[in-house]
């Protein structure tokens, strides 16, 4: 079954648009200027239109601080484009310290700023903060996609397709490259279970055997998860991991001591990212040669040249990782942000929280410049799910590591929303 698996939507043929994206900004100063008679949450009141980025710094393995980072630097970038008759866009940043209290409190700052959006944040007590958000009416746009108000809230709205549409692609990957017999390493809690059942119906048009290999949330015997993985090391066996960034190294570090001959791996991005496959001895190490399913394109791609060139000036030391899928779905929110403003521009309208999510619920799609396919929340494109009914990308890529770098290992998307709702395979 190797060969490509799904509907295709080349990413090339839309790599020239990314540099309209941040160059949308520069339409602001005509969007802003309308916002000053605008009244409720996300009025500017004379002084700009305020957005913000919540993420966690300062607790070690947890820490996103160049989403953040990242906000900041696109609110250097529209200063830098000339304001717009002493108004600007106000990017406000605030460390949720990973806690529900934290969060909750970034929550209330950006009600009290009277924010028109909460955007590319990082966090995961949703079902802490998004009550806040939802009583002032402020849409929380672009969301890492780690926990269920964020696929659920009718005021969030959610860039990619979280780790179940990560790990149903990664089984097509698999399945595709030869894999006969497949054994997936994940958390051993409710997350945990419902990835086991997408890989399962990823796995089952094929007829592919699945091995659930349970990880305790704190202090797993990576030993003992790489043999189970492992197993008896036979032709054509493979092993994919959805795991977090520092669980993946342990279980790497365990699976490059056991050192088995014809297991492959396969994993999904976020836990395998270009700073793993460094840490981890590049083309020497475990990775090289790994199958690695995305949200986005790899780092190396054209259609990321716009964020590169966003970052250049950054302050040294900057948290800023191109590569990390935290920083690049920051990225995708605020070009979504800046299109769906564009768009209320041109049709004479007020920013504000309220027009903001009528544009994201009107089903106009909206151009990301080829990093995803175009994105709208519109009824006819979000999923039927309860589980999950305010997910819309349901598009993956197919990556490689090759020489110790992240690749495509094929062009375009595919679209893993049969499996996301339990259909049968496309013919």
């Amino acid at each position: 079954m190797a060969g490509r698996i799904g509907r295709q939507d080349t990413a090339g043929t839309r790599a020239g648009r990314a540099g309209r994206l941040v160059a949308a900004a520069a339409l602001l100063p005509a969007l802003l200027d309308l916002t000053g008679c605008a009244g409720g949450a996300g009025a500017a009141e004379g002084a700009g239109v305020t957005v913000l980025t919540m993420a966690p710094s300062g607790t070690g393995a947890a820490d996103r601080s160049g989403s953040t980072a990242l906000a900041e630097a696109i609110g250097r970038s529209v200063s830098a484009s000339g304001g717009f008759g002493g108004r600007r866009l106000h990017v406000l940043t605030c460390n949720e310290q990973d806690t529900a209290e934290g969060a909750t409190a970034c929550a209330r700052q950006a009600v009290d700023a009277h924010a028109v959006a909460v955007i590319g944040s990082y966090s995961r007590h949703a079902e802490d903060f998004m009550p806040a958000l939802e009583s002032a009416g402020i849409p929380y746009l672009g969301g890492y996609g780690l926990s269920g108000p964020e696929f659920s809230s009718p005021l969030s709205y959610p860039v990619a397709g979280g780790t179940p549409a990560l790990i149903a692609g990664s089984g097509r990957q698999l399945v595709a490259a030869g894999c006969r017999s497949i054994a997936l390493v994940r958390p051993d809690n409710r997350t945990g279970d419902t990835l086991t059942r997408y890989l399962s119906g990823a796995l089952r048009p094929a007829g592919v055997p699945l091995t659930d290999v349970k990880a305790a949330e704190k202090a797993p015997d990576f030993a003992a998860l790489a043999r189970a993985a492992v197993g008896g090391d036979h032709k054509d066996a493979c092993v994919t991991t959805a795991l977090g960034v520092e669980q993946t190294r342990g279980l790497l570090d365990a699976y490059r001591r056991l050192a088995p001959a014809r297991t492959r791996l396969g994993a999904v991005l976020g836990g395998v990212q270009q700073s793993v496959v460094d840490a981890t001895g590049g083309k020497a190490g475990p990775l090289e040669g790994a199958l690695v399913t995305g949200w986005y394109p790899p780092e190396s791609s054209a259609v990321w040249d716009e964020l590169r060139h966003t970052l250049q000036g950054t302050p040294a030391g900057s948290p800023v990782d191109a590569s990390d899928l935290g920083v690049q779905t920051t990225w995708v929110a605020y070009q979504v942000f800046f299109q769906a403003a564009d768009r209320l521009a041109s049709a004479g309208l007020p920013l504000t929280a309220k027009t903001l999510r009528n544009q994201l619920d009107s089903g106009d799609s909206l151009d990301t410049g080829g990093v995803t396919p175009p994105l709208d929340w519109g009824m006819g494109s979000m999923l039927p799910s309860a589980e999950s009914p305010r997910l819309t990308n349901t598009w993956v890529t197919f990556q490689q590591v090759e020489n110790g770098r992240l690749a495509q290992q094929q062009s375009g998307f595919v679209d893993v929303r049969w499996v996301l709702t339990g259909k049968r395979a496309p013919q």
